[in-house]
């Protein structure tokens, strides 16, 4: 083991009475206890050789420690605490360990199992390696979508579907924003396999526009009209203005 859990409220419990000393030679029988997970060596001087306890008063506190926290048997120094954490650890691993030798196990099966299959289907089927059909037409639609070329202009059918389907909008200025939005859209996303459709969405989806008249437009279309109902007469489409001053028009406003 190189690792244990050490619980300070128990151990300071039961070592209360020890120097500093002892404290240290007890923390070191311990770990040596736990890496090796067997008792510690029936020979004290071996104990205290391998801990290197060379002074009177650390091999004295060898001997306390052993005599104090071990009970000596033929296997060696045992010490009951370590014995139940070791005998926890080992029992955790083995199943651990079955565990994964039987998922492991499954995990064979199941792809024997898939193998076997898949052979069988290979040879009932055709000699042709298996291929994943919604990766082929993922890869076909990719290589037909292209992007808006950069010298695309509006196609006049394209303008005529816009006059007709969208009135309020003018086409030549909707193809502008059309062409500059999808040549600045960066890498894949700027690919389309239908550009038509996606002329036609693009339309569809243009916000309403609503006409602005000026108070000056306004005033020469009641000019207009105005004139027309005075005249009984069109007003010719040839003329933007025509002059409707009350000498021309005979009257006294």
């Amino acid at each position: 083991m190189h690792y244990y859990q050490f619980n300070i409220g128990d151990y300071r419990r039961d070592t209360f009475h020890l120097t500093l000393l002892e404290h240290g030679v007890y923390r070191q029988l311990l770990d040596t206890y736990y890496l090796n997970e067997t008792p510690l060596c029936v020979d004290t001087a071996v104990v205290m050789r391998t801990h290197t306890a060379r002074t009177k008063d650390e091999k004295a506190a060898v001997l306390m420690v052993l005599e104090n926290f071990f009970l000596l048997t033929d296997d060696g120094w045992v010490h009951n605490g370590c014995e139940k954490n070791i005998s926890k650890y080992k029992e955790k691993s083995d199943k651990a360990r079955v565990s994964a030798d039987v998922r492991w196990s499954k995990r064979n099966a199941n792809a024997m199992q898939t193998q076997c299959e898949s052979d069988a289907n290979h040879k009932l089927i055709n000699h042709k390696p298996l291929t994943n059909i919604k990766d082929i037409e993922a890869k076909a639609s990719k290589a037909k979508s292209t992007r808006l070329p950069s010298d695309w202009e509006l196609p006049d059918e394209w303008a005529i579907w816009c006059k007709e389907n969208r009135k309020d909008l003018n086409p030549n200025q909707v193809a502008e924003q059309f062409k500059d939005y999808w040549l600045s859209v960066p890498h894949s996303k700027g690919l389309k396999a239908d550009w038509l459709a996606t002329w036609r969405n693009w339309c569809r989806n243009q916000k309403a526009v609503t006409s602005q008249v000026s108070f000056a437009e306004r005033d020469a279309i009641n000019r207009r009209k105005k004139w027309e109902e005075m005249t009984g007469q069109q007003w010719p489409d040839d003329h933007q203005t025509i002059d409707t001053s009350p000498i021309f028009l005979g009257i006294e406003q």
